[in-house]
């Protein structure tokens, strides 16, 4: 028996995520609104896999906006909770050696207090948090227009710790996918040390937009 965590539920009990309900980090009504934004999509890019969780609206919208940007670390554990239930998902994680959320500038990570998608990768598997680093603090992404998105993304990533991660399958782990420019910028960066990359994503934004082609070289 756990002690530690059994006086920690006895004081500080888990709450529902989304409604506040005792008892639980997700209540089961809670969880089939979050289900009906489900796409489990698997999409193929320029050899690239990116699988998509959720489509971006509704409660899923409200989630993730609270989540980066509310000050609300603990809903870490919700998306968590809905992840480990997705088989699909776990048939594609087996695929790679690691995982590498997408990195926020230091000053940015400061601030918030933590990076979101870290925190839910922790638990999801192997993770490396010194390879990809961001080197320029740039303003959200959810302020600018979609050209300044993919223009002002451009070379503000860098790898660092190679050894870590050539040679190996990588899977690259963000929160929204709307014009793609924050992944493919990520992977183009780290397609500089391995080409066995994959990108999972918790919510697809469905904005048609075009988007620069990447290539994949390898270092020596």
């Amino acid at each position: 028996m756990n002690f530690t965590k059994n006086a920690l539920d006895l004081f500080f009990p888990p709450r529902c995520g989304v409604c506040g309900k005792i008892g639980t980090v997700l209540c089961n009504s809670c969880e089939e609104k979050i289900e009906k934004y489900k796409i489990n999509l698997i999409e193929r890019k320029d050899g690239i896999n990116i699988f998509y969780l959720y489509r971006y609206g509704g409660i899923i919208r409200e989630l993730l906006i609270k989540y980066k940007f509310g000050d609300k670390s603990y809903l870490a554990d919700t998306f968590v909770k809905i992840m480990l239930k997705n088989k699909k998902l776990f048939r594609f994680l087996k695929n790679y050696d690691i995982i590498i959320p997408v990195p926020l500038h230091r000053k940015r990570k400061l601030e918030r207090g933590y990076n979101q998608v870290e925190l839910i990768a922790k638990k999801l598997g192997r993770i490396e948090t010194n390879c990809l680093i961001k080197n320029k603090n740039t303003k959200p992404q959810s302020v600018k227009s979609l050209s300044d998105r993919i223009k002002d993304v451009k070379g503000i990533y860098e790898i660092k710790n190679i050894e870590k991660i050539k040679g190996k399958r990588v899977l690259i782990f963000d929160d929204i996918y709307t014009t793609g420019s924050t992944v493919n910028e990520c992977i183009k960066t780290i397609s500089r040390v391995t080409n066995k990359i994959g990108v999972l994503i918790i919510a697809k934004d469905y904005m048609e937009v075009k988007v620069e082609k990447f290539s994949t070289n390898i270092l020596p």
